[in-house]
């Protein structure tokens, strides 16, 4: 049979890398070339060759400079007074609501609001969100309430500061041994 009419082959085996000449991927360097750093280990992304002091991640604005005096706070929604004459009389004004009256997205679900006191408000309302000064000035002349509504805060991990006794269980006692006489 003529060695052009073989049929070829689709696959080859994968090349086992260090595992000596005859596994197809080099002898004892195994494709990692010569000796230095890159031969012996791996090599960080960020590594330049030079000490912190000048590195790329020293050079990124990351919470010094541009960020340093930015708050993480999540901001509230804001709405204003003239934003609410598209309820009815006697509603009360929550997140609920407002999405149920398409004055805010369903994908404020989860953030806070407040009400601010642009505009002019012509019904009486109950509402149960923050509201400011002007606003709340302007709620009142037409008729309207303000609700407290106690609000979750976040819970926080108490950490014990006064020393308590442990069970005598979890104590370490002196040993009952007797000491040897001098």
């Amino acid at each position: 049979m003529p060695v052009n009419k073989l049929p070829k082959t689709k696959t080859k085996p994968k090349k086992r890398v260090g595992r000596g000449y005859g596994s197809g991927k080099g002898g004892h360097t195994s494709g990692r070339g010569a000796k230095g750093q890159k031969a012996r280990s791996k090599v960080p992304l960020y590594f330049e060759g030079t000490p912190m002091r000048k590195s790329l991640i020293r050079r990124m604005p990351m919470l010094r400079g541009k960020l340093k005096q930015k708050s993480f706070k999540i901001k509230p929604l804001i709405i204003n007074l003239k934003h609410l004459s598209r309820l009815p009389k006697n509603t009360t004004v929550d997140l609920k609501n407002l999405i149920k009256y398409q004055i805010l997205p369903k994908e404020a679900a989860g953030f806070p609001v407040k009400i601010l006191g642009d505009g002019n408000l012509d019904k009486p309302l109950k509402i149960a969100l923050p509201v400011s000064k002007n606003a709340l000035k302007k709620i009142t002349k037409a008729g309207g309430k303000i609700i407290t509504v106690k609000t979750k805060k976040p819970a926080v991990k108490k950490t014990v500061t006064s020393k308590t006794k442990k069970p005598a269980s979890t104590r370490k006692t002196k040993s009952t041994r007797s000491r040897p006489a001098k």
